[in-house]
């Protein structure tokens, strides 16, 4: 069984069932969104089935008869969601190929398996588990990014880069009291619009359920900037020329991928709700940042135009995300099948126990 508690989770796991398909394995698909893309195609062996959401979802969940059950869902055991009592094993994939300590803490630490992108990953779940008495030690294999080789197969297959007259950047923050919506807002969104640059904002999913006292008198304040709020970011981070973000994982998207610069806010990131408050080092996706980007402190905001031309114009961010790439992304390419032969063979081993 897949579980996906919203539709745009659907880059990770249609490669995963497009697969399962195409090896004629039966898969059941639960989702939490009635207009999820997996209800309305037309598979042989993959059956999906929308589940309701919140309390709903988690009712069904919480007694799910199964051998294994797939899931980019953090906080397994550790809220409302339970482990059922008929299902043998819960396997984690990210969506995101940064280190994960920014799951809400305790966010991986009852399932029995994480699919790893990259080294990045597996080194700190070993960290986190060394530091956490009474876990039990997962089981972890790195199988690649399927996020990262579904958006590289859609980019290697646009016909003709896109060219813009004018820099396109994007504005793209987590949420949460450390976000840039929360820490800047305005202060930034007022220096983007002066640089006379064309700004898109694609607020954070999450911010539009919880923020909406921050989002609402923005969108109306700024209403000459372009409000993204595609289910797929595919077209938005093709056609920007430039990343500004926080702490989201949306950074290895851009970088990775679509192989451009971006500006990271020095937003004071607090790390209390997360696991990276266990750590006594910073986060890998800290230490790398500056490989990949250039700083924006609050007191740069005003002459936010100028770094945005130095990223645009630096070598030196090139070669970062060269390195970066082969820290958080192996297998390239190959992840969906990784992730399907994983899933095969271990519900072979539990059908003999």
């Amino acid at each position: 069984v897949i579980y996906s508690d919203h539709k745009r989770y659907w880059n990770v796991f249609k490669p995963i069932c497009d697969e399962f398909e195409k090896r004629k394995i039966p898969l059941v698909f639960y989702t939490s969104s009635e207009d999820d893309p997996a209800l309305s195609c037309k598979y042989e062996y993959v059956k999906a089935e929308f589940i309701g959401s919140g309390n709903k979802a988690f009712a069904k969940l919480n007694f799910l008869n199964a051998g294994i059950l797939l899931s980019t869902t953090p906080g397994l055991d550790v809220y409302q969601w339970k482990r059922s009592k008929n299902t043998a094993w819960y396997v984690h994939i990210p969506h995101s190929a940064d280190e994960l300590a920014g799951y809400r803490m305790f966010g991986l630490d009852y399932y029995d398996a994480v699919l790893t992108t990259g080294q990045n990953q597996v080194d700190l779940i070993r960290k986190i588990e060394s530091l956490r008495s009474g876990i039990a030690k997962k089981e972890i294999v790195t199988v690649g990014s399927v996020t990262l080789d579904n958006l590289k197969k859609r980019y290697d297959s646009v016909p003709e880069k896109v060219q813009n007259e004018k820099p396109v950047i994007l504005l793209a923050p987590s949420w949460g009291v450390s976000g840039i919506l929360s820490r800047y807002g305005a202060k930034l969104l007022s220096a983007l619009e002066q640089t006379g640059f064309k700004i898109i904002v694609r607020p954070h999913p999450q911010t539009v359920v919880s923020e909406k006292n921050i989002l609402e008198p923005l969108e109306k304040q700024f209403s000459n900037v372009e409000w993204n709020y595609d289910n797929d970011n595919f077209e938005v981070l093709n056609q920007a020329d430039l990343l500004i973000t926080d702490f989201s994982g949306i950074i290895f998207d851009f970088a990775c991928v679509f192989d451009k610069p971006l500006i990271y806010a020095d937003t004071n990131f607090d790390s209390l709700p997360y696991d990276a408050d266990w750590l006594e080092e910073p986060r890998w996706s800290f230490k790398v940042l500056p490989e990949i980007g250039i700083r924006l402190e609050e007191d740069d905001i005003e002459n936010v135009g100028n770094l945005i031309q130095e990223a645009i114009e630096s070598k030196n961010l090139q070669e970062g995300r060269n390195k970066i790439r082969k820290e958080c992304w192996e297998n390239i390419g190959n992840s969906a099948i990784k992730v399907v032969d994983y899933l095969v063979e271990k519900q072979m081993e539990i059908s003999k126990i």
